[in-house]
């Protein structure tokens, strides 16, 4: 199944795991004959495109071909996924993650009080906040860090601004290098969340015009 949807500025963009990918170019292929390859970029004559994006880890490479024979070789990827109030973290090794762990953290929910009583609990949501970030990055060092030298990419998820919090920790400076600049849109990070994000980090993107 082709994952597709609207890509902004115009065209699509549609998902396909890494042992699907053989199969849709042929049915490319069969669409539009005559159709060239240029780097990564499949060019048809009735103007019709599509550009492959290789997934997290996969180092750079020329052409369709050689991304064909990067997919068959296993990725170990890190996994970050965080919103307020709840992270997860996993270490993954092709399809299997070898190691995880998923929080939640309370965080005091708003109050209808006005004045003085507010700011009290807006200093205390704040703290409970921060608490979270600093928990969460201990997770993030502690499943990460040990696997950081032979990670090929840093996947994150979620909400940007929490995740962000938790790589300004100074300990996983080293992950900062390896994260992917995509970051996957995910629910509150809980274990299915992770496993599904996994399955996510590793589809490869393909921009389609029109």
């Amino acid at each position: 199944m082709v994952k597709v949807q609207p890509a902004a500025g115009g065209g699509r963009w549609a998902e396909i795991s890494p042992h699907r990918l053989g199969g849709w170019l042929d049915g490319f292929y069969q669409r539009h004959d005559g159709a060239v390859e240029v780097g990564l970029l499949l060019s048809a004559a009735n103007g019709d495109e599509a550009t492959l994006i290789p997934p997290p880890g996969v180092p750079p490479v020329q052409t369709v071909d050689e991304l064909l024979e990067q997919l068959k070789l296993p990725r170990r990827l890190g996994l970050l996924l965080a919103r307020k109030g709840a992270v997860a973290v996993g270490v993954a090794q092709g399809d299997e993650l070898i190691s995880s762990k998923v929080e939640r953290f309370y965080i005091q929910g708003r109050t209808a009080a006005g004045g003085w009583s507010q700011q009290r609990y807006a200093r205390r949501r704040g703290n409970q906040a921060m608490a979270g970030v600093r928990e969460a990055a201990d997770i993030a060092a502690r499943i990460l860090l040990p696997a950081e030298p032979e990670l090929d990419a840093l996947v994150c998820g979620g909400d940007r601004a929490s995740v962000d919090a938790i790589l300004s920790d100074p300990r996983l400076a080293p992950l900062l290098a390896k994260r992917h600049d995509r970051l996957l849109d995910v629910p509150e990070p809980r274990l299915s969340v992770l496993e599904e994000a996994l399955s996510a980090a590793k589809m490869i993107r393909i921009h389609l015009v029109p």
